[in-house]
């Protein structure tokens, strides 16, 4: 009996995982996103150059082809257009199998926004925390643009309490009959695109989504209803997955 049970434990603990890659490519529309010296133009018609953008991805879950789930543990990751290196994501120990969908949060869940000081993506000294209030800016962009009052454009969009809350969750699908096949010997790409010309364009049949023009709301710094629609602009449509590598 001893020997059977030591051997029935060796095998949970043997339990094989493989090594899934995320590949962000942030973009602008059809363009390829160039901080500070590349002019985009909104399908409303305003212009405008990016300076900073940085958003924090979380909470990733991948869902099996039984329905079952793998919740990618303490997964917390500050995605920087100044940082190419940091929109590669190597996520190890994820059980073999096969699955078909991807699940991630947008921001930071409210129980990391109230633990105090932290370390890694989400060390207060990446700039992305709000210390007058207590929260991290999930996500964070500063340009230019002619058409704005002061010709900066700043959105820190915050925010975890009820109405205002601006976490989002969003599951960018699978290509048609596409499966990801996590196994121990290789490891598998998912490519996303990370369209940020999303945060500024409504989504038709959407609700709380709506074009942002720069004359009008040209910076959002605080928890509000501005916030929210801005949130919901790219919760809708600023993510989807390109094509998944074998490897």
């Amino acid at each position: 009996m001893l020997a059977l049970t030591g051997c029935k434990k060796d095998v949970e603990a043997t339990s094989p995982t493989g090594t899934v890659a995320l590949e962000f490519e942030q973009t602008v529309g059809a363009d390829g996103l160039v901080l500070d010296t590349k002019t985009y133009t909104t399908p409303a018609g305003d212009q405008f150059r990016i300076g900073i953008f940085r958003q924090y991805i979380s909470n990733i879950v991948f869902t099996k082809t039984d329905g079952s789930t793998y919740a990618v543990p303490e997964s917390y990751y500050l995605l920087d257009a100044a940082k190419p290196a940091n929109q590669h994501l190597a996520l190890s120990g994820v059980p073999v199998g096969d699955y078909k969908g991807l699940t991630f949060t947008i921001g930071v869940d409210s129980a990391r926004n109230v633990s105090g000081a932290q370390k890694g993506a989400l060390d207060p000294s990446n700039n992305m925390f709000w210390s007058w209030d207590s929260g991290y800016i999930f996500t964070k962009l500063e340009g230019y643009s002619p058409q704005s009052t002061t010709s900066a454009i700043t959105y820190h969009i915050a925010g975890f309490k009820k109405p205002n809350n601006t976490i989002r969750t969003v599951s960018p699908a699978f290509p048609s009959g596409t499966t990801l096949l996590v196994r121990a010997d290789h490891n598998p790409e998912i490519h996303l695109n990370m369209d940020v010309m999303a945060m500024f364009v409504g989504k038709p049949g959407v609700a709380g989504t709506g074009d942002i023009r720069f004359n009008t709301m040209p910076d959002v710094q605080s928890a509000g209803a501005n916030a929210v629609r801005l949130a919901n602009n790219y919760a809708a449509g600023m993510f989807s997955i390109e094509h998944i590598h074998a490897n």
